[in-house]
């Protein structure tokens, strides 16, 4: 058990971490003593994700596309609820405390720190009308911190034929940006302007992944920070870091090129990507936009066989049959 004060009995949120080892106990304790040092007006901290639910993973090899081994490991996954939402700040404070949190550790038994910050007024809308990532949270996460200045919502029962709709407009909105980015790239190559390509890449690469997130959890990130992004949805799966391994230094320095083609293929003259690079990059975000595809529809499936359970005898199976392999998911 951690620091909480006065935890709401109409909320029945877990509240202990025994069951985690003691060194992730340390860690937690740890997070929680930087973020009410860098952060005003915490009200709560919730633990949720892979360590809430005792499905993490602390160290997982596998292979990329190249045959190359990569690592994976689960992150702490922390909701830290206040009066106000961080906004634009979130990125760097959370910067901060994951540099913190590192300082004086083995960079590789250092576990990543995904934060994000909500909100008490959103937090209980959403709680109210049964939204999946805040519901799941309060549901499966456990209170690390509670100052008791706020009150929980009751969670609404989760709906998941709203779900589904949701979803489905989310990754349909996603897809037809990325659509949009994929003309302008090949428009760009057809003139040779490499550099700009490396810039419709980002924004394709971009989609796809808050595509992932919106599907999975209805939760839209607002930074366009690749490396931010790819940390965010390593919850719902790996198989974006097949595509991005960065486990060479060219694997490394071909992200990196990437992840700043959003603002310096615009601002910076001497910024500069070749031909190769782009026809590369361009390989990756073909590869992984397969992959989102694969994987939202795999997220959809789920939905229909949630809603398949409650309305058995309904018209759903006819709609399952009606959607197509590729492209936009029907209505």
């Amino acid at each position: 058990m951690l620091y909480w004060k006065n935890l709401r009995n109409f909320v029945d949120m877990k509240t202990s971490i025994d069951y985690l080892p003691g060194y992730v106990q340390n860690d937690l304790r740890q997070i929680v003593a930087l973020i009410r040092e860098e952060m005003q007006d915490v009200g709560m901290i919730i633990l949720f994700g892979s360590y809430a639910k005792n499905t993490f993973v602390s160290h997982d090899v596998t292979q990329d596309y190249g045959g190359g081994l990569i690592e994976f490991n689960s992150d702490y996954d922390i909701l830290v609820v206040s009066k106000k939402r961080l906004g634009k700040s979130e990125g760097n404070i959370e910067s901060r405390i994951r540099d913190r949190f590192a300082k004086g550790k083995d960079e590789d038994e250092i576990t990543k720190i995904q934060l994000i910050s909500e909100s008490i007024s959103k937090l209980n809308n959403a709680l109210s009308e049964g939204r999946y990532f805040y519901v799941d949270a309060v549901n499966e996460g456990i209170m690390l911190y509670d100052s008791g200045e706020y009150t929980l919502a009751t969670p609404r029962d989760l709906n998941y034929a709203e779900i589904k709709k949701q979803a489905l407009e989310y990754y349909n909105a996603r897809l037809l940006e990325v659509e949009r980015h994929f003309r302008h790239f090949q428009a760009d190559y057809s003139v040779g302007d490499y550099t700009f390509c490396a810039f419709d890449l980002h924004q394709v690469t971009e989609h796809l992944i808050k595509a992932i997130a919106l599907v999975y959890i209805l939760y839209g990130y607002k930074e366009h920070d690749l490396k931010y992004l790819l940390g965010k949805i390593k919850q719902h799966t790996k198989e974006l870091h097949k595509v991005f391994p960065r486990n060479t230094v060219e694997e490394k320095r071909l992200f990196d090129l990437l992840r700043r083609a959003y603002l310096e293929a615009r601002y910076n003259p001497k910024f500069v990507v070749t031909k190769d690079e782009v026809d590369i990059l361009h390989s990756k975000v073909e590869r992984l936009k397969e992959i989102v595809e694969k994987v939202c529809r795999e997220r959809i499936a789920y939905y229909e066989s949630q809603i398949m359970q409650m309305n058995p005898f309904s018209e759903i199976r006819q709609e399952i049959l009606r959607i197509p392999q590729k492209g936009l998911l029907l209505q």
